[in-house]
């Protein structure tokens, strides 16, 4: 493919490889959510989603109700769970068939009260329960007042059950994983004593999926492994990264010893050093931390460190030793250069890189 610009491109093939990965790590009972969060982790939602509904997913899963609204309107039909709705967003749930994950008493009474006020029966929510994260969640000790709520309003309808697993992926936090399935389990049998089996239970995340087969239940959320990343290196080896971030060399400086590159001369040359400039910078999401040898990108086939600053629209690499040329392609991260390979001293995670990929630079599409 020739690159004539900075472009994402996400590779759809690499999409389906992950998730048939996935498929073949679960019974063939179990369900499966997609996150299309943020973008789709940074690509695009509204192409990934469709790649998944094609795939078999039965769920999708966003953080935002405009999220969901914008799968609505490029025709998903399958149900869509909404990870941090808010009550003034009641309407647009309600209007596009989305599903509020339900986390708090403010929560749950506000939207019973609303739902009072329409002519809307059985809305469907999913419970999301604290068992250990501590981020958002009913606590185990509020079960009771959980069920009252609800089995007292014609207007909810419990259509799932789930928690979030905070450690998944760590080695050494496996007893305390085991502990949240535990406490999962505890909210499960609560739910299934009162209300019957007609809920879905839904605990594992990516890391869960290959790590925890016993906390697989009805259905699995999966997200960054979709996208080809997981939290350890042997999920690392199963995984095909689809976001692949190219650009090109827009122009090559040979600078002497003692020559400075960028703002406030982060980086003085040693010796004669020909430097490459590229048309991306933070604003694109490389972000300021990645300059000054602390990230590689691929020339031909070769390791170039990136040196000074990263500028708002320009990235500086060192290329002295790399036969290259004005309009060679570079590889900041992909199938060719992972994100563990660009971020070569670890100093954030594979999340954070891919997501922050802004908008403005050109997605295309490989299918």
């Amino acid at each position: 493919m020739t690159i004539k610009e900075t472009q994402l491109i996400i590779d759809l093939k690499a999409l389906e490889t992950n998730f048939k990965t996935i498929k073949n790590q679960i019974k063939s009972t179990t369900k499966i959510m997609g996150v299309v969060k943020a973008f789709a982790y940074g690509t695009d939602s509204v192409v990934v989603a469709h790649k998944l509904v094609d795939l078999g997913v039965s769920y999708l899963a966003v953080a935002y109700t405009e999220e969901g609204v914008r799968l609505r309107n490029s025709g998903i039909q399958i149900p869509i769970l909404v990870f941090y709705p808010q009550l003034e967003e009641l309407s647009s749930l309600v209007e596009y068939h989305l599903m509020p994950s339900v986390y708090s008493f403010n929560f749950l009474i506000g939207l019973n009260s609303l739902l009072k006020d329409s002519t809307v029966i059985d809305f469907p929510i999913h419970l999301k329960i604290n068992t250990g994260l501590n981020r958002l969640g009913f606590d185990l000790d509020e079960l009771d007042e959980i069920y009252e709520e609800i089995a007292n309003s014609q207007h909810i309808k419990l259509a799932g059950v789930f928690s979030h697993l905070a450690a998944s992926g760590t080695a050494s936090q496996v007893d305390f994983t085991k502990q949240q399935i535990a406490k999962y389990k505890q909210a499960q049998a609560f739910f299934i004593e009162k209300f019957g089996q007609g809920f879905l239970s839904h605990l594992c995340n990516s890391s869960g999926i290959f790590n925890y087969p016993e906390a697989e239940f009805d259905m699995v959320r999966a997200g960054i492994a979709l996208y080809g990343y997981g939290n350890n290196a042997a999920e690392n080896e199963q995984l095909i990264p689809i976001s692949n971030l190219k650009t090109v060399i827009a122009q090559l400086r040979t600078i002497q010893k003692g020559e400075s590159v960028g703002y406030e001369r982060m980086f003085i040359a040693e010796k004669e050093t020909v430097i490459a400039s590229l048309p991306l910078g933070y604003i694109d999401g490389i972000a300021r931390q990645f300059g000054n040898g602390k990230a590689d990108v691929l020339v031909n086939g070769k390791k170039a460190p990136i040196v000074g600053h990263v500028c708002m629209d320009i990235v500086m690499i060192d290329v002295t030793d790399i036969n290259c040329q004005e309009g060679d392609h570079v590889i900041i991260f992909g199938r060719e250069h992972s994100v563990l390979e660009f971020d070569k001293y670890q100093q954030t995670i594979p999340y954070e890189i891919i997501t922050r990929i802004s908008q403005r630079v050109t997605r295309v599409i490989e299918q």
